[in-house]
Parts: structure tokens; sequence; C-alpha cells
């Protein structure tokens, strides 16, 4: 069990009732106009904002944006959340086209420049310089593959969401989860093949 009252890892995902009951109660305060209520149901998950928007949009100012555009969003967007699935489902799904249309608006305005990212060259042990040059390559590698691969990869491989919760917050098939995971995964070992040589 996390510390957020999310899901937990222990040979799978397993949501974690008592924090989901936790989130509805938050969500019915935070609906009836309680500012309290909702802050503490963003201190509950922003971590996790962030941590999906920076593997969604595999840079750090990016994903700082998508945070703040999350949480101001939020304020507004509780009035349509039905209650029909997990609050944590809802916000996913939220928080992954945020980060998607984040990155198209990001792509119609910016230069073909490469950036840097949030990585910088560590002094140190060349060991220490080349796993910070693994990392990078890995995050722009996520980055780079296409948002049908790049969600679930995410969703599934990062966050630890069953094919299941990943298939309710794309609103797609667990057997398209699948696919396109699989996908995902070849060009991603394809791309990280140098490192491991």
């Amino acid at each position: 069990m996390t510390s957020d009252g999310g899901v937990a890892h222990d040979g799978g995902t397993v949501t974690d009732e008592r924090g989901s009951q936790i989130d509805r109660w938050l969500v019915r305060k935070a609906r009836d106009g309680e500012l309290g209520a909702y802050e503490e149901l963003i201190r509950r998950h922003r971590d996790r904002i962030y941590r999906i928007a920076l593997r969604i949009t595999g840079d750090a100012a990016d994903a700082d944006d998508v945070t703040q555009e999350v949480v101001i969003q939020l304020w507004t967007a509780l009035s349509g959340f039905a209650g029909s699935s997990a609050f944590t489902t809802w916000l996913y799904r939220v928080v992954v086209n945020r980060s998607l249309d984040h990155q198209r608006r990001a792509r119609r305005t910016a230069s073909d420049e490469p950036t840097e990212g949030d990585l910088v060259p560590v002094a140190g042990p060349e060991r220490t310089v080349v796993a910070g040059e693994e990392l990078r390559a890995g995050l722009e590698a996520i980055a780079r593959l296409p948002d049908a691969q790049r969600v679930p990869f995410v969703l599934c491989q990062i966050e630890g969401l069953s094919y299941a919760q990943a298939a309710a917050v794309t609103k797609t098939s667990e057997a398209t989860v699948r696919g396109r995971l699989a996908r995902a995964r070849t060009t991603l070992l394809a791309e990280m093949r140098s490192w491991s040589a």
C-alpha cells in the first residue's frame, strides 16, 4: 500500500480500498465547496500527477506545467466526475489527456532544436555520468513513442496499473492495451539496445 492511498505493488497491482474511500469522501466534500478537502485531495495525488505527466511529456518543465494545469482544472472538473469508476482512474485519464494536449500544443509552437531536458551532466565517476545519459536516453525514447503506445507503457510499465485499469483509463479494451504495450516494449528495446552492449 502506498502512502498516498494509491496502488501497491505486491506481485500485482492491488487497489487500496481505504484510499479509494478517502478519495470519494474528499471528492464529495470538495464538490460541496470545501477548499480544505480539495487541497487534501491534491496533496494526496500531486506526486502521481507530476510523475505521469513527466513520463508522458518527457520533460520536467512540461510536467510542472501540466501538473499546474491539472490542479487548476480539477477544481472545476470534479463536477464532471460521476463516480462510476475509481477517482484515480478518472484522474489518470485527466492527466494523460492534459499531457498529450500539452505536447501537441508544444509541437505546434516549438522549434526543431533538441532540448537538454531536465538532466544535467554530473561531475564524478564515469559510471554515474553514463547512468545519467542512459536515463536521459530512456526518457527521450519513451517521449518519442506514439501517443497510443506511450500511454499504455507509462500506465502499465511505470505506474503498475493492470491491463484492465489501463483499459479503463484509455477507454480501450484490454487486448488493445496489451498490443500497444507490446509494440512500445519492442520499440524501446530496439532503441536502447546500444546501452546494454
